[in-house]
């Protein structure tokens, strides 16, 4: 069974998280994904996230560009640009997540490719939308945390601003650009029509919040302070107890007065600050401090058999090495020993979502710098001559593993 994307070619100019993981989600069902790199050192994610088994090849790269292709390719170079305006000819999506002028400056703008594809889907992932004063700011993950409000809500429930210490904001929306690029296919599908996507990180974190925490500023006038008091309260966090921590979380009536039960305090379900949702939500400081309190008295996994008996959702703590030996993770397989054709073998996730439709066939490791740059031009209609003056100049990398 083909995979729902094969037959559709990406060029991905995209480096670090947000751009490779979008393109990976896209990889992992059947796209040709092209990685183009810029030499000497290619995504710069190959060395900021350390060091692997063989230079260029860190942990976070190797996770994030798996069944892709590596084209190493300098566009300013002589040869360089005529090359790419060959392989767009041929390809459905171009991605990409610099500043649109750079991208005025190398001849990729958009008018500038879709006079090469007009039917092709042109992708832009970056800092800030391009009708307002930040327009030209360079952004990374940490940026868009602080101004977008990430880190203030932990300023709210913790008493000082922290970034999450993950690149969150990449993430969401590296996830944001491959709904778009699904919606810019299917659009496409239907009306023949290429089409130019900005994706802003600001903007689209910035109602990722406000979504949840604009909360009673939401009307006009004002019904009260921003911030969803549940989720920034101090104890919305895993909770102590006699050996380790718990997550736990009642929100409906059952649930909640099944922890009441738990916990020794069966009186509380008639308490008028507690006996309803909307009750608790109004008194959720002192709801939450009873909880806590009470899950002192038990270890984490008396509490998880408790609350697995009454169907109230618990989960213990987890580590990050702890999550890596979790028995569910374990029963269905999601940790896969794969070997890697120069890292060796490395550890790679499963898929998590199960379809009835087949993802990508065959698994790819990370690509290697410039390991594919030859049959990408080879596709793209260089000739022999052509590639050899590009390697000749140093206006391609070639990379391959069997040379």
């Amino acid at each position: 069974m083909k995979a729902p994307l094969e037959g559709i070619r990406i060029v991905d100019m995209t480096s670090v998280v947000v751009g490779p993981l979008c393109t990976q989600m896209l990889a992992d069902y059947g796209a040709d994904v092209i990685k183009l790199e810029a030499p000497p050192g290619g995504d710069i994610a190959r060395t900021l996230a350390g060091r692997g088994v063989t230079p260029l090849m860190s942990g976070k790269f190797v996770q994030l560009n798996r069944n892709k292709r590596s084209l190493a390719l300098d566009l300013k170079k002589p040869g360089g640009k005529e090359a790419v305006q060959r392989l767009l000819k041929t390809s459905d999506v171009l991605v990409w997540n610099v500043r649109p002028p750079a991208m005025a400056r190398l001849g990729l703008a958009y008018e500038d490719v879709k006079a090469v594809n007009p039917q092709i889907i042109y992708v832009g992932m970056f800092g800030f939308g391009q009708d307002g004063r930040y327009r030209n700011k360079p952004a990374y993950d940490s940026i868009i945390q602080g101004s977008a409000g990430v880190a203030a809500l932990n300023h709210m429930a913790l008493g000082e601003p922290r970034y999450l210490p993950m690149v969150m904001a990449d993430r969401s929306v590296g996830l944001i650009a491959t709904q778009m690029i699904l919606l810019a296919l299917f659009h496409r599908s239907r009306s023949g029509e290429g089409s130019a996507i900005e994706i802003p990180m600001f903007e689209n974190m910035a109602k990722y919040v406000l979504e949840e925490h604009m909360y009673l500023k939401t009307f006009e006038p004002p019904l009260g302070p921003v911030g969803d008091p549940r989720l920034i309260d101090p104890n919305a966090r895993p909770l102590k107890t006699k050996d380790s921590w718990v997550c736990i979380t009642a929100n409906t009536n059952a649930q909640a007065f099944a922890v009441f039960d738990a916990i020794g305090r069966p009186e509380l379900k008639d308490d008028p600050r507690f006996n309803s949702v909307a009750a608790r939500f109004k008194n959720v400081r002192d709801y939450f401090a009873i909880r806590a309190e009470g899950l002192l008295q038990k270890t984490t996994a008396e509490w998880v058999e408790i609350f697995d008996r009454l169907d109230v959702p618990a989960m213990p703590y987890h580590t990050l090495d702890s999550l890596m030996q979790d028995p569910h993770l374990a029963e269905i397989g999601f940790f896969q020993m794969r070997q890697h054709p120069t890292e060796g073998e490395i550890r790679n996730m499963r898929l998590p979502n199960k379809t009835s439709f087949s993802p990508r066939a065959a698994w790819q490791g990370a690509p290697k710098l410039g390991q594919h740059s030859l049959e990408v031009l080879q596709e793209a209609g260089l000739s022999e001559s052509e590639i050899a003056a590009l390697v000749d100049n140093g206006g391609v990398i070639d990379g391959r593993l069997d040379k």
